[in-house]
């Protein structure tokens, strides 16, 4: 912990109530982060006191504040103007920096006698080049649809120095390249069809598609009907193509969709571009260590538009920001008309925002490649449950007992799709005995989510909130649960796991219908993992407790013997039999043992053996 805490604290108790730019340093001096804050004293007060509410990122800054420096402002949005200046000159270590190293894309079109069509960072002498454009994605998408629709080449081939070497290619067979590698399309044919690909890049598709018609029906007038039909063929394939693209269409006719996927540490912010209602670009950030998820998106938002000259006027984010009417302000004066920031609830909008959540999670998951097809399960579980978010962490709970004896139950813990042993609790039944596996998984969860609200301000363990419960067992186990969270006001989907005759994991219930999984193979594999670790973990305790029992009527029993002597015994003997075959002194040297606890001992053991010897047969 800082040792300085009290005196930043006391520090910071003395701010004024208003709004401004809190500025901490290191021990060097150097401004290691910024922020904002409608009132000074108690936001920045927050970072000097109870150090549990914080995230790991935050905590670890506050350890190295040596000290802070204010800036008071007029009001909110003066602040949030000034952090974004502030932060893009000094780039502080833990505020979230976006490099921005796109550069612009161009179209190139070489100067060769047989002309490709390619992307290009930058201009050369060696082709004619269309742009520059801001986007990239742009660029790929546009030059691969002209490839496709016009058939040009994207082989390695050099041409005319390599006609009728060797076969045409796939591409040629399902009719995605002209086949100029065969010999038998003339320069001036070929340069035809690169001239109308370009048109069709620079044009678009509605004006390229008039074009084609007018020369397919002055083709078809000059009786020139193959050409004709090449160009009814291309024709087609615009029109394809441009249907494909309505697939990412959107009603709102410019806008930025803009949503957050993190984990417990990363995180990546995914960015969809759209004009004229259709997707023209995206982009990609992964966000390292990134802190609170709201207050990053807030950075973020400021950051990525700082950087644009273009700013749509609405941007659809994926969830509501305490300083939205602040980033407003900001957005709208930088873009020189009204801007908003927009939460869609419902609709197609929320269908874009879920969708390019997902993409985020994909992008964050491609990153861990150890993770990869575990984020990729949770996906398709979260989508096959209907959760409104990734299951990244999942509690599943068994019963185990043996006829009503040593009624106990196993919690395990399942983060980004892998066990998290360190989260695996146990619990011995308390309130009853005898058997009772719906009572007893009452009393469990009511237990565990009675501590949630006594540690949640630490956010970890019990006081963490799972994003998915699974409960080993049917529609008794969910009856037996469902009331307890609704007491308690835990908002977590619910489900139970329910096995076959056999003992084999066979669908999933949420206590009034059930969903098949064997047909899913991904996801059944995960749940069976699942069902399987906490049956084993509950029936593994369940062993634990009876030998403790059985060790406990034992050992324990003896007159002078308890649980540290009986540990120790056995330790220094190895099991009950030798112990019940130790002479006397043996037991006095045992360590811990006494002259009179090695008596009782021997007593014991060998008082049984007489009496057995003695008894009728």
């Amino acid at each position: 912990m800082n040792p300085k805490m009290k005196e930043l604290r006391q520090k910071a108790m003395k701010l004024p109530l208003e709004p401004g730019v809190y500025i901490m340093h290191n021990a060097k001096k150097e401004i290691i982060y910024i922020g904002k804050a409608k009132a000074l004293k108690n936001r920045v007060s927050q970072y000097f006191g109870s150090q549990n509410n914080h995230s790991e990122k935050v905590r670890r800054m506050v350890d190295h504040v040596d000290y802070f420096e204010y800036i008071i402002t007029d009001s909110e949005f003066e602040a949030l103007v000034l952090e974004a200046s502030l932060i893009k000159l000094h780039k502080p270590h833990y505020n979230i920096l976006l490099k921005d190293d796109k550069g612009y894309s161009y179209i190139k079109i070489s100067n060769e006698q047989y002309p490709r069509i390619t992307e290009a960072k930058k201009p050369d002498e060696t082709g004619e080049f269309i742009g520059p454009y801001t986007s990239s994605y742009y660029v790929k998408n546009a030059v691969d649809q002209a490839v496709k629709i016009f058939r040009l080449p994207t082989c390695s081939k050099k041409f005319p120095e390599d006609f009728g070497k060797g076969r045409p290619c796939l591409n040629y067979h399902i009719k995605q390249c002209c086949g100029l590698c065969r010999g038998k399309i003339s320069a001036e044919e070929y340069g035809e069809t690169v001239r109308e690909a370009v048109a069709f890049l620079k044009n678009g598709t509605s004006l390229s598609v008039k074009d084609l018609e007018r020369e397919m029906n002055e083709a078809a007038e000059n009786l020139e009907f193959e050409r004709a039909a090449r160009i009814r063929d291309r024709i087609i394939a615009v029109k394809r193509m441009s249907d494909k693209q309505k697939v990412v269409a959107a009603k709102v006719k410019e806008q930025d969709v803009i949503a957050l996927f993190a984990d417990d540490k990363d995180g990546c912010f995914q960015v969809f571009r759209f004009t004229e209602g259709k997707l023209y670009d995206r982009e990609t950030f992964l966000i390292k260590d990134i802190g609170e998820e709201n207050t990053a998106f807030s950075e973020f938002l400021i950051q990525y538009y700082s950087g644009r000259e273009k700013i749509p006027p609405c941007i659809t984010v994926d969830r509501e920001l305490e300083d939205a009417e602040a980033i407003n302000a900001f957005l709208t004066e930088k873009a020189g008309k009204k801007t908003e920031l927009f939460v869609p609830q419902r609709g197609e909008r929320l269908a874009l925002v879920s969708m390019c959540r997902s993409n985020a999670a994909e992008v964050l998951a491609q990153s861990k490649n150890s993770q990869g097809k575990q984020y990729a399960v949770l996906k398709e579980l979260g989508e096959l449950l209907g959760l409104e978010k990734l299951p990244m962490y999942i509690e599943s709970y068994d019963i185990s007992n043996l006829a009503g004896t040593e009624n106990v139950a196993g919690m395990v813990v399942f983060e980004g799709g892998r066990p998290l042993k360190s989260a695996y609790r146990k619990f011995k039944i308390k309130s009853f005995e005898g058997q009772d596996d719906f009572a007893s998984m009452n009393e469990v969860l009511t237990r565990r989510f009675e501590e949630y609200y006594k540690l949640k301000d630490k956010g970890e363990g019990f006081g963490r909130l799972p994003d998915l419960i699974l409960l080993d067992g049917g529609k008794g186990q969910i009856s037996a649960v469902r009331p307890v969270l609704k007491k308690l006001n835990i908002d977590v989907p619910l489900f139970g796991m329910v096995k076959d005759d056999k003992h084999r994991t066979r669908a999933i219930t949420d206590g009034e219908g059930e969903i098949e999984l064997k047909s899913i193979r991904s996801t059944f594999k995960f749940v069976t993992e699942i069902q399987d670790e906490v049956h084993r973990f509950a029936i593994g305790y369940h062993h634990q407790r009876r030998s403790s029992s059985a060790f406990k009527s034992s050992l324990t029993d003896i007159e002078g013997i308890g649980k540290t002597r009986a540990k120790n015994l056995l330790k220094h003997f190895g099991s009950i039999k030798n112990i019940r075959e130790a002479e006397l002194k043996e037991l006095e040297n045992a360590p811990t043992m006494t002259k009179n606890a090695a008596e009782a001992v021997y007593r014991y053991f060998h008082e049984d053996n007489t009496a057995d010897s003695e008894s009728p047969t």
